[in-house]
C-alpha cells in the first residue's frame, strides 16, 4: 500500500513540475549508514577457507577471497586478522554451532568470516542488425554476430561468533558483468565483481554512508 502511495506521489509531482514554472535541481546527498554489527567487541577476525562449489581453471578462488578480505578489512579493523584452513565435508556446516565453537577453542573473542562461493564464465552470442546511415536506401541494413563474455560471482557470506558458533550476519550476493573484450580474464573480472560485493558488505557491517539523489525545488 505504501509503495502504491509513493508511486502515485511521484507521478503527481512530475505532472505538477511539468505544468508549472518551478525550478528544480538534482543533488547528491550522503545518507548515514547504520552498522548491523559492532566489530569493536571482537579482538580478532579469523577468515576461514571458503567452500568453493566449483573450481575455476587457473584461478585460486578461495585464496583470492582470503587475500582480498584480509586486505580490505585491515583498513577498518585495527585488531588482529588471521586465517584458518578448513576441510569441507558437508555444505550445511554453516548451521553447525558446535563445529565453529570447536574450530577456535582458545579464541573466545574472535569473529569468523566464512562462506561459500561460485564463480562462472559464460560466452553469449547474438545476431545484431545495424542500419547504415550512409546508404540512400532507408531500409538497408547489415547483420553481424556480437559476442560478450559474462562473469557471475555468487557469494554467501557468514559472520560467526567463535565463542558460541552463532551466526551474527548472513547475506547472499550475486554480481554479474559483461565484457566486449573476448580475451577478458577471470582474474580481472573477479576484482570488478568483488568490489561490488565489498561496497554492499561494508555498508552493512561498518555503517558506511550511502550516496543518493534528491531534488531541490524553488519558484
Amino acid at each position: 500500500m505504501i509503495k502504491k502511495i509513493n508511486i502515485a506521489f511521484l507521478l503527481a509531482l512530475i505532472i505538477h513540475l511539468s505544468c508549472t514554472s518551478l525550478n528544480y535541481w538534482k543533488v547528491k546527498v550522503e545518507l548515514p549508514g547504520i552498522a548491523t554489527l559492532n566489530l569493536d567487541q571482537f579482538k580478532e577476525v579469523v577468515i576461514s577457507d571458503f567452500l568453493v562449489e566449483k573450481e575455476t581453471k587457473d584461478f585460486n578462488l578461495n585464496q583470492e577471497l582470503i587475500d582480498y578480505f584480509s586486505a580490505e578489512l585491515g583498513k577498518h579493523f585495527k585488531e588482529k586478522i588471521t586465517t584458518k584452513e578448513i576441510t569441507w565435508d558437508k555444505e550445511d556446516i554453516f548451521q553447525k554451532e558446535d563445529f565453529w565453537k570447536n574450530l577456535l577453542p582458545e579464541s573466545n573473542e574472535a569473529l569468523i568470516l566464512t562462506g561459500s562461493v561460485q564463480y562462472t564464465e559464460e560466452v553469449r552470442k547474438a545476431i545484431l542488425e545495424e542500419y547504415s546511415k550512409r546508404s540512400q536506401e532507408p531500409f538497408t541494413s547489415k547483420k553481424g554476430l556480437a559476442q560478450r563474455k559474462f562473469y557471475t560471482l555468487i557469494l554467501h557470506l557468514y559472520l560467526i561468533k567463535a565463542k558460541t558458533g552463532e551466526i551474527l550476519y548472513k547475506r547472499d550476493f550475486k554480481e554479474s558483468k559483461g565484457y566486449k573484450n573476448p580475451n577478458q580474464t577471470a582474474n580481472f573480472a573477479f576484482f570488478d565483481l568483488i568490489e561490488m560485493v565489498r561496497v554492499k558488505f561494508f555498508r552493512n557491517i561498518l555503517g558506511k554512508d550511502k550516496v543518493d539523489q534528491r531534488y531541490l525545488i524553488s519558484d
